[in-house]
């Protein structure tokens, strides 16, 4: 197990700024993930850390250990790809066993071993086949057993569920979670699926634009989005964000929204967030909004709203349905307590008041 810390960590491909001056802190048995939109540096990042790409500046510590210029073979990290990057020709067994016969060890002991990690991941009577024989959940497997089997201080994981379907991809988010958590090894784990993030991880880095936009824990995160940025990337469905000004305990928008915001501190501009579940919806036929769609996902539903020129969104009990339908006019309220407010110009969450 090891620590493992980005101190001013840059990378630059001539003058394009890639990552730019990250700090992050990777705790010692933690699984982080790294999470944003395609092209935010996380990737670049993990394979900074492995030592698949040069860092322009900067240092990258593993236990202590400064590893900038160490070949990836001497860091003590094992990596997952989205891939998998099994060798074809060799059974499940024998590339399991590939990292320890790739040092040397004997081989009867690399394939005792190999059979070890084969049954502790479910595929004890899998290990004569090849990958082609194999479904893309249990070759997965098989990758992570490959990493399993070298005891690393660190495990990175790139996208690794992003070629399963959506059943393969949680049983084996699940699977992965297990592993991670019997063995205590430090793990790095990037996807752009934030609700992949959310589920997994203990601690989460938002980044954007090859900067650290957030950290924390993931519900610390959802709780109190530090921008409106990561206040829409976080959470599904997305935050509602709506521009205007807070008067007598109501925000009122520019192009017709109002929502009765209780308690709240007037302000002749402000950016408001809502999230979906603390958006109240009371039928009134002179609401000043209306029921555009709605989407039944078995107990509850996400209802779509039209209030002005503004789209909003509101999760209901399925039960609600009868009072709400297609065409219906609304008031709009916002839970006790629920209200997230930004500045208009920064985009930053306001402070508390």
């Amino acid at each position: 197990m090891a620590e493992v810390r980005f101190n001013k960590v840059r990378k630059e491909y001539g003058s394009t700024v890639i990552v730019d001056d990250v700090d992050i802190v990777f705790p010692d048995g933690s699984l982080t993930v790294l999470v944003g939109p395609s092209g935010c540096g996380k990737s670049t990042s993990l394979r900074m850390l492995a030592g698949l790409e040069e860092i322009s500046g900067g240092e990258i510590l593993i236990d202590g250990r400064v590893v900038n210029g160490l070949e990836p073979k001497d860091r003590d990290v094992a990596m997952v790809f989205q891939n998998y990057a099994l060798y074809p020709h060799l059974s499940v067994l024998e590339n399991i066993a590939f990292p320890l016969r790739a040092t040397k060890s004997r081989r009867a002991d690399a394939l005792r071993r190999a059979q070890e990690v084969a049954d502790s991941l479910g595929l004890g009577a899998l290990t004569s086949r090849k990958p082609k024989d194999l479904s893309g959940g249990q070759q997965q497997r098989v990758a992570i057993g490959r990493a399993i089997i070298r005891q690393p201080a660190v495990f990175l994981f790139d996208e690794p569920l992003s070629n399963l379907d959506a059943k393969l991809r949680v049983e084996t988010r699940f699977e992965l979670m297990q592993i991670q958590r019997r063995l205590g090894i430090t793990a790095v784990y990037v996807t752009h699926d934030q609700e992949e993030a959310m589920t997994m991880s203990d601690r989460m880095v938002v980044m954007r634009d090859g900067r650290v936009a957030q950290t924390g824990r993931p519900d610390e995160i959802y709780a109190r989005p530090n921008s409106v940025f990561v206040a829409t990337f976080v959470g599904s469905p997305k935050m509602n964000i709506v521009r205007g000004a807070i008067s007598d305990g109501a925000f009122i928008s520019p192009t017709g929204s109002r929502l009765a915001v209780a308690q709240a501190p007037a302000r002749d501009a402000v950016v408001l967030g809502v999230r979906p579940d603390d958006l109240l919806l009371t039928a009134n036929s002179g609401g000043t909004a209306r029921v555009a769609l709605i989407e039944l996902l078995g107990p509850r539903a996400i209802v779509h709203l039209d209030a002005g020129e503004d789209r909003l969104t509101s999760v209901v009990e399925a039960d609600r349905l009868s009072e709400l339908t297609v065409g219906t006019s609304v008031d709009l309220a916002v839970r006790p307590g629920a209200l997230h407010l930004f500045d208009p110009q920064t985009e930053h969450r306001l402070p508390e008041v």
